[in-house]
């Protein structure tokens, strides 16, 4: 499949989310009881049924989860080095501008992506490695920031966050060789159907509450990190240590994938760099058209 065969379904689901929010036919508002539906119940029931069934040989080596970690962790702390003894900014903007530099929007947008282009075993690998990303990334920017809060108040969140409780239970029912009634596996796949699309929908309704104005330059700068420079240094290391095709190809395809909006509600959380972030969310995902389609011809 070409790079627009793969992206145009997922840019149309996009799209219509854009359009239905922006004319009305279902109000900003009524998206919360939407999003809560597609996040807390079909990506997560999506997430376990497709990692317990998973094939999990040879997808949980070091070398895979060192390629795609490390270059993030790397990039990240680079980002806030430079911001922090370069342009001295406060630890709270570096920390979240760092984030926006390095989260990626792996569910929304990376999974489709992959699946689209690679396959379910692919996609299985994604689950594999998505598990500690926000963690990893959530936990640095709290602890960066340098708020009076309790090591504790900062994982508790993170550790019963739907997506890593659902990939978690998912791995050690594999592992341990659990298979659930094939009536009940049945009935879950019909429950994940829409998480996909309906997160793509999502998305593009969610692209309304946010705009780019008078932050284009920090938004763009943090883009062309995020889209280009994350990526490429996730597929040098990936291709330094000899990983097979496959596992190259999705580990650059998750780290190009644009900001997730949940960056953007840390930096809210903190109170620092939320606008910036909000823009870089618009604008790395308007952005990733173009660079998702020259990262799947360079390695699809």
């Amino acid at each position: 499949m070409s790079p627009f065969e793969i992206l145009f379904p997922l840019i149309f689901i996009v799209l219509s989310g854009y359009v239905s929010a922006k004319v009305g036919f279902i109000p900003i508002k009524q998206l919360d009881g939407l999003r809560t539906f597609i996040f807390n119940l079909c990506i997560p029931v999506l997430l376990f049924s497709s990692m317990i069934q998973a094939d999990l040989s040879n997808l949980a080596a070091g070398s895979l989860l060192l390629s795609f970690y490390l270059p993030v962790a790397l990039t990240y702390l680079a980002l806030y080095l430079l911001l922090f003894r370069g342009r001295k900014f406060p630890k709270a903007d570096c920390a979240t501008k760092a984030l926006g530099g390095t989260y990626s929007n792996t569910v929304l947008v990376g999974l489709p992506v992959i699946l689209m282009a690679l396959g379910k075993q692919a996609g299985a690998m994604v689950f594999m490695i998505i598990t500690f990303h926000s963690l990893m990334l959530f936990f640095m920017t709290f602890s960066l920031a340098a708020k009076n809060q309790a090591l504790i108040g900062i994982v508790k969140p993170l550790l019963l966050n739907p997506i890593v409780i659902s990939i978690t239970s998912g791995l050690v029912l594999n592992i341990a060789g659990v298979e659930p009634p094939s009536l009940l596996m049945e009935s879950l796949s019909w429950l994940a159907k829409p998480a996909i699309p309906g997160a793509l929908f999502i998305l593009g309704a969610s692209l309304l509450q946010y705009g780019i104005k008078g932050h284009l330059k920090g938004a763009l700068w943090l883009s062309s990190v995020k889209l280009v420079l994350l990526p490429a240094c996730v597929y040098l290391f990936a291709i330094y240590l000899e990983l097979p095709t496959q596992q190259v190809q999705v580990i650059t395809l998750m780290s190009a994938s644009p900001l997730g909006v949940n960056a953007y509600l840390v930096a809210r959380q903190l109170d620092s760099q939320a606008a910036t972030l909000a823009a870089t969310v618009v604008l790395s995902t308007m952005l990733s058209v173009v660079t998702l389609s020259g990262w799947l011809f360079l390695l699809v």
